[in-house]
C-alpha cells in the first residue's frame, strides 16, 4: 500500500509546469471508471503529480508506470511506492518518452494533461503504439475542438488526426473548484479508443499529420489553391504542372476545388492525402 503523506509536506506548486492538482474524489473515481482497468492491465499515467489519481488506480490495476517531469514529485512517488514492485516511476518529459516502449504491447493511458502542452501530448500519443484505451483530463476548449464537427470553427487538424485513428468521446465536464490551485478555465474528460480499422496506416501517420496541418494552416483558402502549393513543394513542380496535378488529385478524391479544409471529413482528408501522394510519387 502507498505510504500516506500530509498535505503540508507536498512540494510547492510549479507554475512553469502548469500544475493544477485534481483533488475531487468523485471526479477521480469517475476517471478511473472511464479507463476501466483490470488487475491484469498495465496503466501508464502521465503527470501523476501528488498521486491522487494514482492512489485510486493502484488497487484496480496490475502495474502502474508513472511519467513525471517534476523532480520533487517524482521523488514523492518513489517514497510512496517504495515497497510496491508493480509501480515504476519514469522521471522524464512525457514528450521524450516512447509510450509504446514503456507501456508494452497492450497498455492503458491516463492523465491530467497540463493545458499548455495538451495538443503536443495528444499528437505524441498518436505517434507510436496506440494504447488500448486512453482517458485524459483536458481544458474544455480542447475537448470541444476534439469532438467538433466539420464546418465548425473548432474543427481542425487535431480533430482530423485523432478521428483518423480513434473513436473520441467527451465524457463529462470538471469545474475549476475540483483542483488545487483552481485553474481559470473549465475542464473536461475525454476518452480515446483506437478504431478497429484505422483510416491511415502506421507508416502514413507522420505524413498525414503534416498534410492535414499544412491545409489547416491555410484554412481560409480554397483547396485548389492550398493543394497546388503542397504539390509544388513536394514534387518541385512548376506552377502550371502543380496546378494540373492538384486538380487531378482533388478530382480523384471527389472533392470540389472551391471547398475549404474545415468542410472535409476525416475520410475526405485521407482520400485527398493518398491522391496527392499518388500524383507526386
Amino acid at each position: 500500500m502507498p505510504r500516506p503523506r500530509a498535505d503540508r509536506q507536498y512540494p510547492p506548486t510549479l507554475k512553469r509546469f502548469g500544475q493544477h492538482f485534481l483533488t475531487d474524489t468523485s471526479v477521480l473515481e469517475r476517471i478511473a471508471d472511464a479507463l476501466a482497468p483490470t488487475e491484469r492491465d498495465r496503466v501508464v499515467e502521465i503527470g501523476p503529480g501528488r498521486g491522487a489519481l494514482t492512489e485510486v488506480l493502484r488497487p484496480r490495476v496490475g502495474e502502474l508506470v508513472l511519467v513525471e517531469l517534476d523532480r520533487a514529485l517524482a521523488q514523492l512517488q518513489r517514497e510512496r511506492f517504495a515497497d510496491d514492485p508493480h509501480v515504476n516511476i519514469v522521471e522524464r518529459d512525457v514528450l521524450d518518452v516512447p509510450l509504446g516502449e514503456i507501456g508494452g504491447d497492450d497498455f492503458l493511458l491516463v492523465g491530467n494533461v497540463p493545458y499548455y502542452i495538451t495538443t503536443p501530448i495528444l499528437f505524441h500519443t498518436l505517434a507510436g503504439a496506440l494504447p488500448r484505451r486512453a482517458v485524459f483530463l483536458v481544458q474544455r476548449e480542447v475537448a470541444e475542438r476534439i469532438t467538433a464537427e466539420p464546418g465548425t470553427g473548432e474543427y481542425g487538424a487535431l480533430t482530423v488526426n485523432l478521428r483518423a485513428l480513434t473513436n473520441v468521446e467527451l465524457l463529462f465536464d470538471v469545474p475549476p473548484g475540483a483542483f488545487r490551485p483552481p485553474p481559470k478555465v473549465h475542464s473536461a474528460v475525454i476518452r480515446l479508443v483506437p478504431l478497429e480499422t484505422p483510416l491511415v496506416s502506421a507508416d502514413e501517420r507522420g505524413s498525414f499529420r503534416g498534410f492535414v496541418q499544412a491545409l489547416f494552416s491555410q484554412r481560409r483558402k480554397q483547396l485548389g489553391t492550398s493543394v497546388r502549393a503542397l504539390v509544388r513543394r513536394d514534387a518541385n513542380g512548376v506552377e502550371g504542372q502543380s496546378g494540373e496535378a492538384a486538380l487531378a488529385a482533388l478530382a480523384s478524391a471527389g472533392i470540389d476545388p472551391t471547398t475549404r479544409p474545415e468542410r472535409l471529413t476525416p475520410e475526405d482528408f485521407v482520400r485527398l492525402f493518398r491522391a496527392v501522394r499518388a500524383g507526386t510519387a
